[in-house]
């Protein structure tokens, strides 16, 4: 979320890599016809003690260790493990529990939570919901500013992973990681290829919307791929400060100049002494998105552990040559040309070129060897991803030439049932 509603006691500080946030976005659509619906608040209820027993709306809805909470529009909801976990081997079966009792409660008002990171055909201009309740002002800042009427701000779901750390060197070490790790994960994760009813050329058309929906304050996102920096202080220099001095004429009673005003693809969130990482689709399913925050994870792990001559050689790494990579995963996906052979020896692939399938496969076979006995629960959705390419490569494949609105209800009734009975989307279906 943009912001957290309810203000908890500060977690203990966590050492890299002791444990994972992981945040789930899901489309709320019809059962019949898959059209979104804006029914986000009636999930969202606390009991009241009152006689009619109907509560209230709240931002987030607490479920033990998980919880489900509100974003921009009426139509998404957030499933999110609400403390750290110490790994990712629970989460799967914790978040599809979750997606059972939201369909439960979806089913009385005829709707169902559809997986992916892009609705098929909506049309943000006469079907999006602004969040009206608490925090509203918030939404409403950002309505006026930026229009979210957009597929840029109303029709984008991800899954965002937060990764701790402890202190300046920690988190010094974990940014410089994980801006290597950020351009090649659309090349695992992109699930969003179909929008306005037609193809878009873009296996991630998700974040090619996100990369431009606040263009009119470019210190915003930046190059999506977040600038070098080794400390805090640097941070809030470098990347923080423009970004607040930038939109001041525009929210004069600062509503937005907090952290997550910040919309690279990864960001630091100071109060919770996490990285969170933003460019990753929502997958068909949370197995599925728990393998790619497994194979992520595992990734950033191993660019953190290097030596401080690596490390050197990683914040020297330009922005703008990772964000050409991004901008190609974004596009291409796993059939993205790597020939940045410096960037490559950095993830200590051995050629000088490579596809990003062929790297991911190499990335993911690594993680298998090294750890096999934790990562084997990740193989067999890995598998497929590397197999049979992203989600995206494997919609278009079942869409074929047919962009029916009939074909494509079929198709993403499909991706519904996948979601509800915990399983990967293959064409052999």
């Amino acid at each position: 979320m943009m912001q957290e509603a309810i203000q908890e006691a500060d977690p203990p500080l966590l050492h890299a890599f002791t444990g994972v946030g992981i945040e789930l976005e899901y489309m709320i659509v019809q059962r019949d016809g898959l059209d979104v619906r804006p029914f986000a608040d009636r999930l969202l209820l606390e009991k009241s003690d009152g006689p009619e027993g109907e509560g209230r709306v709240v931002n987030e809805v607490r479920r033990g260790a998980l919880g489900w909470s509100n974003e921009l529009v009426m139509h998404v909801i957030e499933i999110k493990n609400r403390r750290p976990a110490a790994s990712l081997s629970s989460l799967p079966d914790a978040f599809q529990a979750e997606v059972r009792a939201i369909n439960a409660r979806l089913a009385a008002m005829d709707a169902q939570l559809m997986p992916g990171a892009m609705h098929p055909w909506m049309d943000p201009l006469a079907e999006t919901h602004i969040w009206p309740h608490d925090n509203d002002a918030i939404y409403r800042a950002y309505d006026r500013i930026f229009d979210s009427k957009s597929h840029g701000w109303a029709n984008l779901q991800s899954m965002h992973i937060n990764l701790p750390f402890a202190g300046d060197d920690e988190f010094a070490r974990l940014h410089a990681a994980i801006r290597l790790v950020l351009p090649i994960l659309p090349a695992l994760a992109a699930s969003s290829p179909i929008a306005e009813g037609r193809s878009t050329g873009w296996c991630d058309y998700r974040m090619h919307v996100y990369a431009d929906n606040a263009r009119t304050i470019p210190s915003i996102t930046g190059m999506v791929v977040p600038e070098t920096v080794t400390h805090r202080a640097g941070y809030e220099q470098r990347i923080l400060a423009p970004m607040y001095r930038d939109i001041a004429a525009l929210d004069p009673e600062h509503v937005l100049q907090e952290e997550w005003l910040n919309s690279r693809g990864a960001i630091a969130r100071f109060e919770r002494n996490a990285i969170e990482i933003r460019v990753v689709d929502t997958q068909e399913c949370p197995q599925a998105d728990l393998a790619v925050a497994a194979a992520s994870t595992d990734a950033v792990r191993r660019l953190y552990q290097a030596g401080d001559d690596v490390l050197v050689a990683q914040r020297e790494m330009p922005t703008a040559a990772l964000a050409s990579i991004l901008h190609d995963c974004i596009r291409d996906a796993d059939a993205t040309i790597i020939r940045n052979d410096a960037y490559l020896r950095l993830l200590d692939f051995p050629e000088r070129s490579a596809s990003a399938n062929d790297l991911w496969r190499f990335l993911v076979g690594r993680m298998m060897e090294d750890d096999a006995g934790q990562a084997r629960q990740w193989q067999a959705p890995l598998q497929v991803m590397i197999e049979h390419g992203p989600l995206a490569r494997r919609l278009l494949r079942a869409v074929g030439r047919d962009f029916s609105r009939q074909h494509l209800q079929a198709v993403y009734a499909r991706l519904c049932d996948c979601l509800r009975d915990g399983r990967m989307f293959v064409e052999e279906e």
